[in-house]
C-alpha cells in the first residue's frame, strides 16, 4: 500500500461564531444581511451561510435598539448608554452620535424617505430627529409606560407616525400638526407588535392577551378583533405576491366565511413556536403549522419557548422567525399537491451554541456535522452553508458524547449519551429516535461505534463501568424506539469515564479515565487486557492507532503517550501543551497525529521524530471537540467560545504556491539585474520594492547618488509607491541611517521623498511616527559628528595658514571681491583705482615675504640655540 503524504499545514475557516446574543435585530430590505446584537456589539450576518460579514463595536453598554434606512446604507444604533449613533455600512464607522432621552431607547424606525429617526425611550418619551442633522424635530410625550417600539406609516406623503407602550395603549401622531391625533385603547396586556396593511388604510396591532386589533386609519375605530388563544409576540401582514396570493386565494376558498369589510391576511408567532395565517374575514386561521420547530427546553421555562419575533421578507422570500435560544428560522411558502400552504423550515441560523463539547462528521461524504453543544439537543450543520440542517431532540439532560458511523445496511447513525443517564440511538435520514439504552446509574460521558461491522457500540459512565450495546432487531421506521440491550458490562475504573475508543478491526476497546489510567479491554466479553499507567492526571482521550498495535493518550497532565498493547509499556511522550490536552487523534495512517487541549490551541505532530510540526491559535478558550474526516483532508474543532472551526489540508496547494513563487521570483529577479545593467532605476526600484530587496535597493540608489545622474528616474520613481510602500522605504532608510557607511545615501532618499511628497501625505502614512523618531534620533548623531569634523578643519586651517603653506582665505575674498568691483566698475578713475589697488597689492605681498623671512630667520636662531645648548649640556 502506497504511503500517503504527510501533512504539513491546514488553513483554518470559521465557519460558526456567536453572532446573537437574543435583543433586538434587523433586517436588510433585500433579506441578504441581518444586523444583530452580540453583547455590546453588533454583528453583519450573512443569511446565506451565517457568516459574520463584520463586527462593530460599540461602546461597553449593551445595544437596545437597531434600525435600518431604506436603502441599507446606514445602520441606527444606541444601547443603554443612551447614545444614537449612526454608522455607515460602507466603511462600518460611526458618522454620527449624540444623546437625547433620559433613559434607553427600546425601539428605533426610519422614515421610508431616510430623512428622519424616530427613537422610543424608557422614559416615556418619543422623539423624531432629523438624520443629516442630528437634531430632534419632533418631541412627543403621552404614554404612561415604556414606549416599546414606533413605527412610521410606508407612505411618505402621510405624515403619521405610531408608538406602542406598555401602558397597553397606541398612539398615532401627525408629524405635521406635531401632535397626538388618535389614542387607540383595546388591549388589556402590553402591545407587542404592529403592522400595517398592504394599502395603508389599517393598523395590525398584536399583544400579550392573545388578540389581534385591526384599526381603521380613516376613523381610528376598531374594525374587529381576532382572538388568537396565545400570547403574541410579533404580526406580519401579507403582501401581495405571486406564490402567498395564489395559495390565500385557494385557501380563503376553502374557509367559505365573507364578511363586508375588506379581507386581510397576516401571519402570528408567540409562545407556542407555531407559525399561523388569519384571515380577518371571519377572523379564521388559514393556516397552522402541525408542529413546533422550537426546540423545547427541559427545564419547562416558558420564557425560553416559542417564537421572539418575525419579519416578513421581500419578494416571496419567506418569513423569518426568532427564537427565545438565539435560532433564525426561515420558512419558504410551498405549494403543496392538496392546493393548500405550507411554510416549510428552509434554513436554521444558530446565534449561539455554548460551550462546544463534541462533534463528528456525519455522512458518506461527510457534508453534514452532528454537534453537542451544552444544551438537550444535538444540532446537525450542513458544512456547505453551516446552517443547521435539523436537531435531534429527545434527551431531557445536556448531550456530553456522540458518534457517528454509516452501517452495514447503509443507514446514517447517531448515538449520543447524555446526563440523563441514557443512550439514544438516531437515524439521520428520518431524524428520529430509533433506541434507547438505559441502565447507567451515571451520566453518560463516552461513546463509540465499532469500527468494522457497526453492529455495536460502546458507552462509559461515570458510574465507572463500561456497556456494550448490540444494534440487533432495530426498527425500519423510528415511530417507537426500542430499548436497546447492553450485552456486556463491566466496572472499569475508579473513577468517571472520559473516553473510549474501539480498534478498528472489533476485538478490543479501550478506555479513559479520571483515575489517571486507561485500559484495554477484549471484546465482546469486555475482558481485562492490559492496563496503561503513567500518566499524573486524568487521562481525557483515547484512540487506536489505525495500522499499528499501539494506543494515543491524551491526559491533564499535558502529555500525550503513545503505548503498546502488548505489555503497556510507554513508547512515546509528547510535550508541548501549556495545560490539560483535552483530545488526540491519529493522522496519515498513523504517522502524525493531532492534539487540542485547554490552552486553546491545535497541534500538528510527527510521531517518529516525537516533533511538533505546526501550531495553530484561533480559538479563545478550551478546545472540548475534535473531530477528523475519513481521509484526514478536513478536522473540526469547537471549543467553549461557542466556536466551530474547520481546517482544511492545504500541504499540496502551499507546495504549489511556494512553486509558482519560486518561479516568479527568477524571473523578478533577473528582470532586476538586466534593469540595473540597462540604468533604468526606475523599473528597478519598482521591482527591487516587489521583492522586498533591500539591499539592491540600496545599490540603485547609491549609484545615482554617487553618479549624480538619473535622478529624474528616482523621482518618478518614488512618485509611484503607495502608503505601505512608502512606508516600507522609509524602514529601510531608518536601517541605512543606523550606519555611517550608509547614511549619506539614506539623507539623499530622504531629500528626494521630503521634495516630492507633501508632509501631511507624510504624516497620514500609518505607524509612520515611529519610523521617523528613529531617523530623527540617528541624523541628529551624523550631523553633530559632521559639525566636529567641520570644526576641527579651522584649526588645520589656522596652522598652515601660519605656516605660510597656505595664503589666508579671507585676503583671497578680499581680492576676489576688489576684483569683482574693479571689473564691473565703469566710472571715470576706474584706471586710477586700479593702480592704487595694485600698489597696495604689491606692498601687502612685500610685506608677507618679508615677515616670511624674518620667520624662517628666528627659526634658523632658535635651533642653533638649541644646537649650542645640546653641546654645552654634552661637555
Amino acid at each position: 500500500m502506497a504511503s500517503l503524504p504527510l501533512k504539513k499545514n491546514y488553513r483554518c475557516v470559521p465557519s460558526l461564531q456567536q453572532f446573537y446574543s437574543g435583543g433586538p435585530f434587523v433586517v436588510s430590505s433585500d433579506g441578504s444581511f441581518i444586523a444583530c446584537k452580540c453583547g455590546d456589539s453588533i454583528k453583519i450576518v450573512d443569511t446565506s451561510n451565517a457568516s459574520i460579514r463584520s463586527t462593530i463595536e460599540g461602546d461597553s453598554e449593551d445595544v437596545t435598539a437597531l434600525a435600518l434606512s431604506p436603502d441599507d446604507k446606514l445602520l441606527f444604533s444606541s444601547g443603554h448608554s443612551r447614545q444614537i449613533r449612526i454608522w455607515d455600512l460602507a466603511t462600518f464607522k460611526c458618522v454620527r452620535s449624540w444623546k437625547g432621552h433620559d433613559g434607553p431607547v427600546m425601539g428605533m424606525a426610519c422614515h421610508p424617505s431616510g430623512g428622519l429617526l424616530a427613537t422610543a425611550g424608557a422614559d416615556r418619551k418619543v422623539l423624531v430627529w432629523d438624520v443629516d442633522g442630528s437634531f430632534c424635530t419632533h418631541y412627543f410625550k403621552g404614554h404612561k409606560g415604556v414606549v416599546s417600539s414606533v413605527l412610521f406609516h410606508p407612505d411618505p406623503t402621510k405624515s403619521l407616525l405610531f408608538s406602542a407602550s406598555d401602558d397597553t395603549t397606541v398612539h398615532v401622531w401627525d408629524l405635521l400638526a406635531k401632535k397626538c391625533v388618535a389614542t387607540l385603547n383595546g388591549h388589556h396586556s402590553t402591545v407587542t407588535s404592529m403592522a400595517l396593511s398592504e394599502d395603508g388604510t389599517t393598523l395590525l396591532t398584536a399583544g400579550r392577551d392573545k388578540v389581534v386589533i385591526l384599526w381603521n386609519l380613516r376613523d381610528f375605530s376598531c374594525m374587529k378583533t381576532v382572538t388568537t388563544y396565545e400570547v403574541l409576540e410579533a404580526v406580519c401582514a401579507i403582501h401581495s405576491g405571486p406564490l402567498l396570493s395564489s395559495c390565500l386565494s385557494s385557501c380563503k376558498q376553502k374557509s367559505g366565511k365573507k364578511t363586508g369589510l375588506p379581507a386581510i391576511c397576516f401571519i402570528t408567532v408567540g409562545e407556542r413556536g407555531v407559525v399561523r395565517i388569519w384571515n380577518s374575514e371571519g377572523a379564521v386561521c388559514l393556516f397552522e403549522q402541525k408542529s413546533s420547530d422550537v426546540t423545547p427546553s427541559s427545564d419547562g421555562d416558558e420564557s425560553k419557548r416559542g417564537f421572539t419575533a418575525a419579519v416578513m421578507l421581500p419578494s416571496d422570500k419567506g418569513l423569518l422567525c426568532v427564537t427565545a435560544d438565539q435560532e433564525f428560522l426561515l420558512y419558504s411558502p410551498v405549494m403543496v399537491p392538496e392546493g393548500t400552504l405550507e411554510f416549510v423550515l428552509s434554513k436554521r441560523l444558530v446565534g449561539y451554541n455554548d460551550e462546544i463539547v463534541d462533534m463528528k462528521f456525519l455522512g458518506d461524504e461527510e457534508q453534514f456535522l452532528a454537534v453537542a453543544t451544552n444544551i438537550e439537543q444535538v444540532r446537525v450543520y450542513d458544512v456547505a452553508s453551516m446552517s443547521c440542517s435539523y436537531v435531534l431532540a429527545g434527551h431531557t439532560g445536556i448531550v456530553l458524547c456522540l458518534d457517528t458511523c454509516v452501517s452495514s445496511c447503509g443507514r446514517t447513525l447517531i448515538v449520543t449519551g447524555s446526563k440523563d443517564n441514557t443512550v439514544r440511538l438516531w437515524e439521520s435520514e428520518s431524524r428520529c429516535c430509533l433506541g434507547l439504552g438505559i441502565g447507567h446509574m451515571g451520566s453518560i460521558g463516552a461513546i463509540a461505534f465499532s469500527k468494522k461491522h457497526k453492529d455495536f457500540f460502546v458507552s462509559g459512565s461515570s458510574d465507572r463501568t463500561l456497556k456494550v450495546w448490540t444494534l440487533d432487531g432495530l426498527p425500519d421506521n423510528g415511530e417507537q424506539p426500542i430499548n436497546l440491550k447492553a450485552k456486556a458490562g463491566v466496572a472499569a475504573h475508579d473513577k468517571d469515564i472520559n473516553s473510549v475508543a474501539v480498534a478498528p478491526n472489533d476485538s478490543l476497546v479501550c478506555s479513559g479515565s479520571q483515575d489517571r489510567t486507561a485500559c484495554v479491554w477484549r471484546l465482546p466479553d469486555l475482558v481485562p487486557v492490559v492496563v496503561l499507567k503513567g500518566h499524573k492526571r486524568g487521562v481525557w482521550s483515547v484512540e487506536f492507532s489505525p495500522v499499528d498495535q499501539c494506543v494515543i493518550t491524551a491526559s491533564g497532565d499535558k502529555t500525550i503517550k503513545i503505548w503498546a498493547i502488548s505489555d503497556g509499556s510507554c513508547l512515546k511522550t509528547f510535550e508541548g501543551h501549556t495545560t490539560s490536552v483535552l483530545r488526540a487523534s491519529f493522522l496519515t495512517r498513523g504517522t502524525q497525529f493531532v492534539s487540542c487541549g485547554a490552552d486553546g490551541l491545535l497541534k500538528l505532530w510527527m510521531v517518529k521524530t516525537e516533533e511538533c510540526i505546526a501550531t495553530y491559535d484561533q480559538h479563545e478558550n478550551k478546545v472540548y471537540a475534535l473531530a477528523v474526516g475519513k481521509n484526514t483532508e478536513m478536522l473540526a474543532t469547537g471549543s467553549s467560545d461557542a466556536v466551530i472551526n474547520l481546517w482544511y489540508d492545504c500541504t499540496a496547494s502551499d507546495k504549489e504556491e511556494a512553486f509558482r513563487r519560486e518561479e516568479e521570483g527568477v524571473l523578478k529577479n533577473q528582470e532586476l539585474e538586466n534593469a540595473v545593467l540597462d540604468a533604468d532605476f526606475t523599473k528597478a526600484i519598482q521591482v527591487a520594492f516587489e521583492l522586498r530587496r533591500p539591499h539592491k535597493l540600496y545599490e540603485c540608489f547609491s549609484q545615482v547618488w554617487r553618479k549624480r545622474k538619473n535622478e529624474k528616474q528616482i523621482e518618478k520613481s518614488l512618485q509611484t509607491l503607495g502608503k505601505e510602500e512608502l512606508k516600507l522605504l522609509f524602514e529601510y532608510v531608518r536601517e541605512w541611517n543606523t550606519k555611517p557607511k550608509l547614511c549619506h545615501v539614506a539623507h539623499f532618499v530622504l531629500s528626494k521623498v521630503f521634495s516630492i511628497l507633501n508632509p501631511i501625505e507624510i504624516t497620514e502614512i500609518k505607524g509612520i511616527d515611529e519610523v521617523l523618531e528613529g531617523l530623527l534620533s540617528y541624523s541628529q548623531r551624523h550631523f553633530s559628528r559632521m559639525d566636529r569634523h567641520v570644526t576641527s578643519t579651522f584649526l588645520v586651517n589656522y596652522t598652515l595658514t601660519g605656516m605660510s603653506v597656505i595664503e589666508p582665505e579671507t585676503d583671497t575674498r578680499v581680492m576676489d571681491d576688489k576684483s569683482l568691483m574693479h571689473s564691473v566698475g565703469d566710472d571715470e578713475n576706474g584706471t586710477l583705482i586700479q593702480e592704487l589697488e595694485d600698489e597696495e597689492q604689491k606692498q601687502t605681498s612685500q610685506g608677507l615675504k618679508e615677515k616670511a623671512v624674518s620667520k624662517k630667520r628666528k627659526s634658523k636662531k632658535s635651533k642653533d640655540g638649541v644646537n649650542k645648548k645640546v653641546k654645552g649640556s654634552s661637555l
